[in-house]
């Protein structure tokens, strides 16, 4: 008889992707020995590849450092986080080396481009849509939505540019202009919506 144990495992690709999101963002601390301020930016990561911006001794240096699991190697320094919210940063250079502790920093507000009321209509179906953005706050959205002469009222999940709620969500690349797509029955429908000016 044979008897086959079973873990539940993460696949590699997937581990992957978790560590670099752990590794996104900006990180800002001090140096152990001499308390200078320094800080880490993870711009972006392609595969292996990060663009990072690293400023210490008041100047900042760009360019592309190597990822590796949860660590990025940038010239004489590594970063590396095992939670995504605190990192070490490892100098050593001729000899000499050196720590730091980070903490990441609060992600600038980027989804604040949605808040506000929206409306628009479609020539191509007859269909209008208004979409209000009441509050963002991290992944959440308190919204309202009137479709068909239908509202709906309550809290959207927020992901980049793009709110979704229910059967509908709206997204928008400027602030500005942006669609409303929706579901109905099998039916999907798109609305070019616009932002409207904020009531004086």
């Amino acid at each position: 008889m044979t008897v086959v144990q079973s873990t539940s495992q993460i696949s590699p690709a997937m581990e992957r992707v978790y560590h670099q999101s752990n590794l996104l963002g900006e990180w800002k601390g001090s140096w152990t020995a001499s308390n200078q301020a320094v800080s880490f930016k993870v711009v972006n990561i392609r595969g292996a590849q990060a663009t990072i911006e690293y400023t210490h001794n008041g100047r900042t240096e760009r360019g592309i450092g190597k990822v590796n699991g949860a660590t990025i190697d940038f010239g004489n320094v590594t970063l590396g986080t095992k939670n995504g919210k605190t990192a070490v940063l490892l100098f050593s250079a001729g000899g000499g080396k050196a720590t730091a502790t980070l903490e990441k920093q609060a992600p600038a507000a980027e989804q604040s481009n949605l808040t506000g009321s929206w409306a628009g209509y479609s020539a191509d179906n007859g269909k209008s849509a208004s979409f209000r953005v009441l509050s963002v706050s991290g992944n959440e959205a308190q919204v309202s939505v009137t479709i068909d002469g239908i509202t709906r009222q309550g809290t959207g999940i927020v992901y980049k540019n793009v709110i979704m709620f229910g059967q509908s969500q709206i997204s928008t690349d400027d602030g500005k202009n942006g669609e409303v797509i929706y579901q109905f029955g099998n039916k999907s429908y798109m609305v070019p919506v616009t932002k409207l000016p904020p009531l004086a």
